[in-house]
């Protein structure tokens, strides 16, 4: 009936004004800065929908960039942030966003951090990350997402979650699968639709070249290129090595 399709047209409308507003930033990008990305805005997004993630826990944000996730944590709830950039040029930009885009409250709830990736000091419920990929900088280009799950227990307390955002072309399959075999239980909570390829993409060869071994890793309209974006939301399940286990004791260096 129509009156259906209204309220839920007035239903959709209402929700998408929600996440404007849990999203919404001010912000610029200094020489190096990375302004947001699909990648970025779509992982955004997700923390706008689902404040669970976040509420009410200590997050650890490896590269928060503009602040584009922080502001949303941060609204949603969560206890603290503390915010990762690899250069202190980068957290000037951070907090030069942050400042302009939330209370004076929020923004003490926030630690800033100069860090290479996860050499972060202490543990928290949940580590946030959009995993570098096509522009890595790595021989392996999945080194980032591979690392978040080798060692992100590390950071995590018990039953932390990791809750990132990758690409199709990254193999999904792959990364749940890695997860499970490193103790975590993982899920997909959010699937977009598709996008189109951003330019340095379709310039880089090697790349091109690579993504054709990732079954379902992107789709192709006539000479369009379409990647999927997932989140991925990876608990970490309790874990005890058993005695004799080859792990670091207080006589080991």
């Amino acid at each position: 009936p129509w009156h259906c399709r209204t309220i839920g047209t007035m239903a959709a409308a209402v929700l998408e004004e929600g996440i404007a507003e849990l999203t919404r930033i001010t912000y610029s990008v200094a020489d190096g800065d990375w302004a947001p990305t699909p990648h970025g805005a779509f992982l955004a997004r997700t923390l706008a929908l689902q404040a669970h993630l976040v509420e009410g826990k200590d997050v650890l944000e490896l590269g928060a960039g503009v602040g584009n996730h922080t502001v949303v944590m941060l609204r949603q709830g969560a206890n603290s942030v503390t915010a990762t950039e690899l250069e202190s040029s980068r957290i000037d930009t951070t907090i030069t966003a942050l400042k302009a885009s939330i209370s004076e409250e929020l923004f003490h709830k926030v630690n800033f951090l100069v860090a290479d990736w996860l050499s972060v000091p202490g543990t928290f419920d949940v580590v946030v990350s959009n995993p570098p990929f096509a522009r890595s900088g790595k021989r392996n280009r999945r080194y980032f997402i591979d690392s978040l799950i080798l060692d992100g227990h590390k950071c995590l307390r018990s039953s932390g979650h990791l809750v990132f955002v990758q690409s199709g072309m990254e193999d999904v399959p792959k990364t749940l699968k890695r997860l499970a075999e490193n103790g975590f239980s993982a899920k997909v909570i959010a699937t977009s639709e598709p996008g189109a390829f951003r330019e340095y993409y379709l310039q880089d060869k090697t790349f091109m070249a690579e993504i054709q071994e990732v079954e379902g890793g992107f789709e192709k309209v006539e000479d369009t290129y379409f990647e999927r974006l997932y989140v991925i939301d990876a608990e970490l399940l309790p874990y005890a090595p058993p005695p004799g286990a080859h792990v670091p004791t207080s006589d080991e260096g």
